[in-house]
């Protein structure tokens, strides 16, 4: 394990932080559920067909905006969204990989779009073909644990800011189902960006007003100012440290353009029209894109959680860091980094390196001992983990 050491600037003191979240109905986060939903069904059918998991990697998926007609009461779709399916998954005899994969994505859109018909909204194509037989055989060897099947590092931080807190929260509330229930015609798709000056945090909100509850630009915008105020009381029940919270909603309105001037939406998701997904494109796998933090590259979003150390380590490195924080005295923040060499034990990272800030009067001496146990531990059992990750135990967007 690395050293232990602080060098970064604290986001949580920095004068400026800037954070974002893109909800379950942003098409990247479409993307990256879907593709998700895809891997962990991959994952079950091999194991209880074929009697193993085999190589596959789905994280590559495109979801292709359509097209619509907004009318005051209810518009319709002229052109359905086309999902584009792709990378890699051994063929077997048992079962057919793409059909597979197909239906896991309108099962997906029935349980959480119920706006979205998969099969009138929906076009679906699928692009699964075997792998190399280099990464395929990784599945053959016979070891505890899988080899890691890329070359590949992952970092993880606890605790979250005040802000990043705060900008999860609210689209988990926009989109809970209390809010659901009292606001039927807001859309799944919210898009939070928070950004903190010093003690004070903007708060801007896109999110689509579904147009069958709309009867005309009044009842917008008068919904709209009700939605701002519920929010605002919301998170200024939240704020801790924060001394004032300010919140804006659909901010490129213009009252007296008609429905050119409302973010009005049909199904609630701008891909109906205006904006295509993609995997990789959407949220960290702790639910947010914070600026000031570090990140890795990898999309964790369907890649296989047996072998791929973009996925394992994505959600490791963060489990790890937020066990660290909350089990170990006197740790103020934690960041922990790994790093996987292609072909090496996947439960074997490359590096494992933990940077502390610790509290006033605690020393390093102190918590080393700890820290490296619940390290030890922890990739001691990479196995069960996998197998957590698989169930979809572990959320990644």
């Amino acid at each position: 394990m690395g050293e232990f050491y602080i060098d970064q600037i604290d986001a949580a003191r920095s004068d400026v932080e800037i954070v974002e979240r893109k909800g379950v109905g942003h098409p990247d986060t479409i993307c990256d559920l879907v593709m998700e939903h895809i891997s962990r069904e991959l994952y079950a059918a091999y194991e209880r067909k074929v009697g193993r998991v085999l190589h596959y990697n789905c994280d590559k998926g495109l979801l292709i905006a359509g097209k619509v007609e907004r009318r005051y009461g209810g518009g319709r779709v002229v052109e359905p969204m086309r999902l584009v399916i792709g990378d890699r998954a051994t063929p077997v005899e048992e079962f057919d990989v793409c059909s597979l994969a197909a239906e896991a994505a309108r099962s997906w859109f029935e349980t959480n779009f119920p706006n979205i018909d998969p099969d009138r909204h929906l076009a679906i194509q699928v692009e699964l073909k075997g792998g190399s037989e280099e990464l395929a055989g990784i599945f053959r060897r016979k070891a505890r644990t899988v080899a890691a099947n890329d070359t590949s590092a992952a970092v993880g931080y606890a605790p979250l800011t005040e802000t990043e807190s705060l900008v999860l929260e609210t689209e988990r509330f926009l989109n809970g189902p209390d809010f659901k229930s009292r606001y039927p015609e807001s859309g799944k798709d919210v898009k939070v960006m928070g950004i903190r000056k010093r003690d004070r945090l903007g708060v801007t909100v896109a999110m689509p007003l579904l147009d069958g509850y709309v009867t005309g630009e009044r009842s917008y915008f008068r919904k709209k100012e009700e939605m701002r105020e519920t929010l605002l009381a919301y998170l200024r029940s939240r704020l801790r440290r924060l001394r004032e919270v300010a919140v804006s909603i659909n901010t490129l309105d213009r009252r007296g353009a008609g429905p050119a001037g409302m973010y009005l939406s049909v199904l609630g998701t701008s891909a109906e029209d205006a904006d295509s997904g993609e995997v990789g494109r959407g949220n960290q796998v702790n639910g947010i894109i914070a600026l000031n933090r570090p990140r890795g590259s990898e999309a964790a979003a369907g890649k296989n959680p047996v072998s791929h150390v973009g996925k394992i380590y994505s959600v490791l490195a963060h489990l790890l860091a937020g066990r660290i924080y909350r089990e170990v005295s006197g740790v103020e923040q934690v960041f922990v980094w790994l790093c996987s060499r292609i072909g090496d034990p996947v439960d074997r990272p490359w590096i494992t390196s933990v940077q502390l800030e610790l509290t006033k009067g605690a020393e390093l001496g102190d918590v080393t001992k700890q820290v490296r146990t619940i390290v030890a531990a922890n990739l001691a059992r990479t196995r069960e983990f996998c197998a957590e990750l698989a169930a979809g135990i572990h959320p990644i967007c």
